[in-house]
């Protein structure tokens, strides 16, 4: 009981001092730049009608493409306490060469370019 209690004190006062650190460090300064909206790089102000480029949203794909290798993976240590951990590692394996050929093929079409 006597750990409980001293864990249960440790965290409430070391949440309790950071939290009054928290308000004391930041520098309270706002300028023009700091109190305008930021919106992708585009004037927010501006007319909403603007063309775009598509690039920005291809980046975003396949950020999120390439993203879902880690979520795809992430149970893969745990591979080799199962029955036949040789079919993860195939499995694995086949996800991880997907996606190379994946990258391959937007570096060949170009869709890795930022500029033209």
């Amino acid at each position: 009981m006597n750990l409980i209690t001293t864990v249960i004190t440790i965290t409430v006062l070391l949440s309790t001092l950071l939290t009054i650190v928290s308000f004391w460090l930041p520098q309270m300064s706002p300028d023009h730049e700091k109190l305008s909206p930021y919106e992708c790089g585009f004037d927010p102000l501006g007319s909403a009608r603007l063309p775009f480029s598509l690039r920005f949203f291809l980046v975003a794909i396949l950020f999120l493409l390439f993203d879902l290798e880690i979520a795809l993976l992430l149970p893969l240590p745990w591979g080799d306490q199962l029955a036949s951990p040789l079919i993860t590692f195939l499995w694995a394996s086949a996800v991880l060469g997907l996606l190379t050929l994946g990258l391959i093929y937007e570096w060949t079409q170009g869709g890795l370019e930022w500029a033209e």
